[in-house]
């Protein structure tokens, strides 16, 4: 499975640990858009860059992480085709997979310790989609995706 990572600046060092993490576990190649410092810079050309990866099916999922997460994932939902989910917590990512078909994780490096995220990492890379009754539900927010793609902007 391919996954795409980046982070911003206060995301680095976690963004760090979480692709050796993964690349422990087996199974799981990681393409890396960045940053590779802790210089700062703005989340949203991060999350761009992984959520457009993940839409065009370049890579299968996507880990974005940055302060809080909240940036990166308002970003990253901002492209047709992406359910990103922020995750502070295992429950969450388990029902982020197996509700919502998240192909996307969001983590906020300032509000979870390392190990945790690992752990939510790891659950919600293994963690499957459910389809059934939620099948349903992801079409409608695909129906409301196409509706606005073709609604211009008000000014």
């Amino acid at each position: 499975m391919r996954i795409a990572i980046a982070s911003d600046h206060a995301g680095y060092l976690l963004k760090e640990k979480i692709k050796e993490y993964i690349l422990s576990l087996g199974g799981y190649e990681i393409e890396d858009f960045g940053t590779m410092s802790q210089e700062p810079v703005d989340y949203p050309d991060y999350a761009l860059k992984v959520a457009e990866a993940v839409a065009r099916g370049e890579s299968h999922r996507g880990i974005l992480i940055c302060g809080t997460g909240i940036g990166m994932c308002i970003t990253a939902n901002k492209v047709p085709g992406i359910r990103c989910a922020l995750c502070h917590d295992v429950r969450m990512a388990r029902y982020s997979r197996e509700h919502n078909d998240a192909n996307i994780l969001a983590l906020g490096a300032r509000l979870i310790e390392a190990e945790e995220a690992k752990e939510i990492v790891r659950v919600w890379l293994t963690t499957d989609f459910q389809g059934g009754r939620h099948e349903r539900r992801l079409k409608k927010i695909a129906e409301i995706e196409d509706v606005y793609a073709k609604v211009p902007l008000r000014s």
